[in-house]
């Protein structure tokens, strides 16, 4: 009778054994997220996965209250969780003042409701780190959140991550009001010569002397930058040569320079998110994706000061030569007000870009809606790009532009700097000369712009195999195709203020199929430019063609197809 009570209660024991066992491995198991509806093979993404254990900062002394520093609390906090292979560290409701912090592998920052995390804006506690910025290899102050070579990361609650920016950032005077430049003055800082910028210290404006586009090329060692450190304002959140990413959640705001820079990340996801920086805050990105692969971003709000969702690879040299191309990304659900562009691919896009869904996005009050920017130097191809079912109201600039002469200012500062029309000789192709092709958008409403569509490729190496579908454009000025080859547009409706509904110079195999416009002033449609050749047009008007089209005389009217 024993031997048998003890048999079952061992059997038992075995099943209950087995069925924790079976239990935790299923908790165990990530998370993934598949797709369907995608145009191409989008792989599915791994959520990360975090041990069930958690711990509060307060735990570990921190102190509520924005005056008390709790650099050593996090940073406690996370190596207790670490010890414990992993797990959450809850930021509860209040306002916490800290250094950076610096990630570790399976951790989740959990900030609750309520929660305001604010960087200490002592610049000495960021010390420099050999790190990428605006794709080149440079040295920079340390991110206020930093991580390197890490997996299974998570932030997620709701709460509030302020980067102190305005501590490190110089601000154009044309950019603020007559009364907030007045007030920015006497808090400090120098004013340069001609007295329209601030910047934040002497040391600042030493800095930005020799500066290309925020890059001191003439400086090498760690000591040498050591001199300018006030210079190399950091990126809010660093996350490099890491897995399983996620933001899910917080916001994320008032960044030194750009907010958010996954560099090298692979199975990142964003979304619910806020990313917020003041409209003229310089370099003041949202999200920076850059030589990333299986990316979704979702469910997510911007309001910055530059580009809001901006996939790059590295720029120039430096970037071709880490070649690991931007790929495999799904952005969909986003709302962007103020930016420099909603969705911009570039201008650093030296490693290339590929297999990138976009759809389902808004655009409000954008300087740029699409955004794509490159220049010769760079090298690199973006490829396979699909938008579709986009909306944009009163863009200030473009509604879609393709610029291959970016010069490093926004669309506002390129026009106010005498336009955007740009003819240059032929210059042999190399590694160096950048390429866009295959794209296709469709489905877009524009609601007021200064113009709706530029494509400007290089004479070199055109635009290719560019679809337009399905558009209702309303804005002052129409379509702009410059050096474009493999152009399809079909069923565009146009109206137009005062100037030609589209304008093509060297262009060739242009197919525009449906096209019904109305303008006020200028021709219908005019084509100019030597090698423009091979161009079918088709229209919706009760006029012929023939009336409404301007054909330059340097033009093959044999090859111009109106019907």
């Amino acid at each position: 009778m024993i031997r048998r009570t003890l048999s079952k209660l061992t059997l038992l024991l075995i099943i209950f054994s087995a069925a924790c066992t079976e239990k935790s491995s299923t908790e165990e198991q990530p998370a993934t997220i598949e797709f369907s509806g995608i145009e191409f093979n989008m792989p599915s993404i791994q959520e990360p996965v975090i041990p069930d254990y958690a711990v509060s900062i307060t735990d570990f002394g921190a102190k509520k209250g924005g005056k008390v520093l709790n650099t050593q609390a996090f940073a406690d906090a996370i190596e207790a969780v670490s010890k414990k292979g992993g797990g959450k560290v809850v930021i509860p409701a209040g306002i916490w003042l800290t250094g950076p912090i610096h990630l570790k592998s399976n951790l989740e920052l959990h900030a609750e409701t309520g929660a305001l995390i604010v960087f200490s804006d002592n610049k000495d506690l960021y010390p420099l780190v050999e790190t990428s910025f605006e794709g080149l290899n440079t040295w920079r102050c340390m991110s206020p959140i930093y991580g390197v070579s890490i997996e299974n990361v998570a932030f997620t609650g709701t709460g509030v991550w302020d980067g102190s920016g305005d501590a490190w950032r110089y601000v154009k005077r044309s950019k603020l009001t007559a009364s907030h430049w007045k007030k920015l003055v006497a808090s400090g800082g120098v004013v340069n010569e001609k007295g329209d910028e601030w910047y934040p210290s002497e040391q600042f404006r030493s800095g930005m002397e020799n500066a290309d586009q925020n890059i001191r090329h003439d400086l090498t060692t760690r000591e040498e930058f050591q001199q300018i450190r006030d210079f190399l304002r950091p990126v809010m959140v660093s996350i490099q040569n890491s897995k399983q990413v996620l933001f899910d959640g917080p916001t994320f705001q008032n960044s030194p320079a750009w907010c958010l820079h996954p560099l090298v990340v692979e199975n990142l996801i964003v979304r619910n998110v806020t990313v917020r920086n003041p409209w003229y805050s310089q370099n003041g990105d949202g999200l920076d994706i850059e030589s990333c692969k299986n990316v979704l971003v979702e469910n997510c709000n911007f309001d910055v000061g530059d580009d809001a969702i901006c996939i790059k690879s590295g720029k120039d040299e430096d970037g071709r030569q880490r070649g690991i191309p931007c790929e495999n990304l799904v952005i969909r659900n986003n709302t962007v007000f103020h930016g420099h562009g909603g969705v911009t691919v570039g201008s650093e896009m030296s490693g290339g870009v590929k297999n990138m869904h976009v759809s389902n996005c808004t655009f409000i009050g954008t300087d740029v809606g699409l955004r794509f920017k490159s220049n010769r130097g760079r090298g690199g191809v973006v490829e396979d790009i699909f938008i579709s079912n986009i909306q944009m109201k009163d863009i200030p600039t473009f509604a879609i532009s393709f610029n291959l002469y970016y010069g490093g200012i926004s669309a506002s500062e390129m026009l106010a700097a005498g336009g955007t029309e740009k003819r240059s000789d032929m210059l042999p192709v190399t590694e160096e000369t950048p390429q866009f092709k295959d794209i296709k958008i469709s489905d877009i409403i524009v609601d007021g712009a200064l113009q709706a569509v530029l494509l400007q490729g290089l004479p070199e190496m055109n635009l290719e195999n560019i679809s337009l579908n399905n558009m209702i454009l309303s804005a002052d000025q129409g379509i702009t195709i410059v050096d474009a080859t493999g152009v399809k547009m079909t069923d565009i409706n146009i109206e137009t203020k005062s100037s030609d509904a589209i304008v093509m110079y060297d262009v060739n195999n242009v197919d525009v199929n449906g096209l019904d416009f109305s303008q006020n002033g200028g021709e219908g449609i005019s084509i100019n430019g030597s090698r423009s050749a091979h161009i079918f047009l088709k229209g919706k008007s009760e006029k012929p063609l023939s009336d409404l089209v301007s054909i330059g005389d340097e033009v093959d009217k044999s090859t111009i197809k109106l019907k």
